[in-house]
Order: structure tokens, then sequence, then C-alpha cells
């Protein structure tokens, strides 16, 4: 392959803009979203520190409230996680008895993540957090409907 045949690397068919004409902070489409993701889950934090729960621990519930059990594979592919973030907060989360791992019979590569008792009485609390989150928003059905279609498709493009 010809040396011009090679891309270039990320960036430098862009010219480089001098001091002046950097975009502002106000004009980044990363920072808004990383602010919003933060105020979001913040928004999150004091009911779910009142269940003993951080973040990223309820969004793991929620998957085994929808589907039982599965295994930390699907956990990693739905939540978008690595295994290396994942299995630090499963383990936090058997000690503390919400969930129990176990291998899979069928193929012992796998771990089954299943709930106990504690963590699927937990989903009692799961209506009323959605509504509240949904108010504390402050968007209609429609409003809230665009931004996740919005959302979702921006991850698609852009993510995995």
């Amino acid at each position: 392959m010809a040396e011009t045949d090679t891309p270039a690397p990320w960036g430098t068919d862009t010219p480089a803009l001098s001091g002046t004409d950097t975009p502002a902070l106000s004009e980044q489409l990363c920072f808004d979203l990383y602010a919003a993701s933060r105020a979001v889950t913040a928004a999150y934090r004091p009911v779910l520190t009142d269940l003993g729960l951080t973040y990223p621990q309820y969004l793991v519930l929620i998957v085994l409230w929808d589907e039982g059990s599965c295994t930390v594979r699907h956990l990693a592919d739905e939540l978008r996680l690595d295994h290396g973030t994942l299995t630090p907060l499963l383990r936090r989360m058997e000690v503390g008895g919400l969930i129990a791992r176990r291998r899979d019979n069928a193929d012992e590569r796998f771990v089954v993540v299943t709930l106990t008792e504690r963590g699927d009485a937990l989903r009692q609390h799961a209506s009323r957090i959605h509504c509240d989150m949904k108010d504390a928003l402050g968007l209609d059905e429609a409003e809230f409907a665009a931004l996740q279609t919005t959302l979702r498709l921006l991850t698609a493009r852009v993510g995995d």
C-alpha cells in the first residue's frame, strides 16, 4: 500500500485551529452530554442511597427484574460495561445479599447471575423511582420519548 493510501490518524485531516478558533466549552456537545449524565445520575443518588444502592447496582437490578437471571456476559452487553468494571460490582452486590452468582450448568464457562429475595424485594420501589425521575426531568411524554430516541440513536451511531 502506498503511503498516500494509508488513512491519516484521527484529526489530521482537519486543519489545525489557532487558540482563538478553539470551540468554547459551551459549544461542545460532549460537555453537554457529560453534564446531563452527571445531573441525572445525581438526581437518583438520594433515593438509591436510602435503599443502600449505587446507580450501577440499580441498573443491574433493573436488568434482573426484567429477565430474572442472565449471564455476566449478557449483563455486560446490556449495561455497556466491561467485565473489569462489572465483576467487582457484582461481587459487592453478592456480598450485600442482592444477587447470587453460579456457574452455568450447561456451560461452566459462563456465570449466571440471579436475584436473591432481598434483591427482588427492592423491585417494589422501581415504579416510584422511575416516575420520580421522569418528573424531575420536567419533560412531557412526547419530549421524554423524543429525548430517549435521540440518545439511543446517538449511542448506536457512535458507540459499540
